[in-house]
């Protein structure tokens, strides 16, 4: 959702601020309900002239659900850390935040997906202002041997940046196919030390091909993961293509409450008393962010002949919030 920047004016001065701004044709008032006044700039309301949020705190109010721009949830957050992909055209991911998974895993990166996950950048570059992540149906050979149908991108944040709890959003077009899985998600940086899942899981956004109109927030830990990730669906009204169209995936994770939106609508909530008898709430240390396209796999099954390649998920930008009295957030 668009972000209206909330200006503060002291109780005394609105009458005459109001008549100084519209001599001047600059400002715009917009009503947000019974009772409740706000000043805008109105420039910041067209289509294509949103400023950046800045990091500092900012009050963030919604306005109509079909803007596709993005806002932190009623209340006050900081943004603390962002990528707007406006580097130039062809560029790679900048790497002070962004590094790569290459390569094939462990069977398949532990789901038995398709794809060779590469740096080229054929597979995931800056294009007009999006991180373009592109699946591609070729035959490929590492160094090594390994031979691969398909090639893509995974990229990922660990050892540059992690935080603990905040709103944690991305606009993204997936693409559309029978046997491509688009996933924006975390992990927690633990994980070296105390393996998968008892890092954690949480995963923001995931599509399969078969789901066109479906995405999935799941959460995984010890003794609820893979097929037994607690998980929840959000369609689309009307039968509409999640690959049609930019969307904001979003979680606001707080100690002992995660929460999931798609275009700022809260679908699902998840906290302990959702886990297993006996089950650990592991989601009270620090997360990384992973973005990636994946082809084939357990859950999406392989691609068929209605699938298209090249396949391209498209990224507007990647934006992290705390609470404006939180702690500072870990890079």
């Amino acid at each position: 959702m668009r972000y209206k920047i909330v200006r503060g004016l002291k109780s005394w001065v609105p009458g005459l601020v109001v008549c100084v701004a519209l001599c001047l044709g600059v400002w715009e008032s917009v009503w947000y309900g019974p009772g409740v006044h706000r000043t805008v700039f109105a420039e910041a309301l067209k289509e294509n002239s949103v400023a950046r949020p800045r990091a500092h705190a900012i009050t963030a109010q919604p306005v109509s659900s079909s803007d596709k721009s993005s806002r932190a949830d009623e209340g006050t957050w900081a943004l603390v850390w962002s990528d707007e992909f406006n580097q130039q055209d062809g560029s790679a991911p900048d790497s002070t935040k962004w590094s790569y998974d290459e390569g094939v895993g462990n069977n398949g990166w532990g789901n038995s997906e398709l794809e060779y996950y590469t740096s080229r950048a054929k597979n995931v570059s800056i294009q007009n202002g999006n991180l373009v992540i592109t699946a591609i149906r070729e035959s490929y050979v590492d160094s090594s041997g390994v031979t691969r149908d398909f090639t893509s991108a995974r990229i990922k944040t660990r050892d540059r940046f992690a935080q603990t709890y905040g709103r944690f959003e991305a606009r993204i077009k997936i693409p559309g196919g029978v046997g491509l899985w688009p996933a924006f998600w975390m992990l927690g940086d633990n994980i070296k030390l105390v393996g998968w899942p008892s890092c954690g899981e949480i995963d923001i956004m995931e599509n399969i091909g078969p789901e066109p109109t479906k995405v999935h927030g799941t959460i995984h830990g010890p003794a609820y993961s893979a097929a037994k990730g607690i998980s929840s669906p959000y369609a689309l009204a009307g039968g509409r293509r999640f690959a049609d169209d930019y969307h904001v995936f979003a979680v606001e994770w707080e100690p002992n409450a995660i929460r999931f939106y798609v275009d700022n609508d809260l679908y699902a909530t998840r906290t302990p008393a959702d886990l297993p008898s006996g089950a650990q709430w592991v989601y009270d240390h620090r997360f990384f962010i992973i973005l990636n396209l994946a082809v084939g796999g357990n859950w999406p099954g392989p691609p068929d002949a209605t699938t298209s390649f090249a396949a391209s998920m498209l990224v507007d930008y990647v934006r992290v919030y705390q609470r404006s009295n939180a702690q500072p957030a870990s890079n």
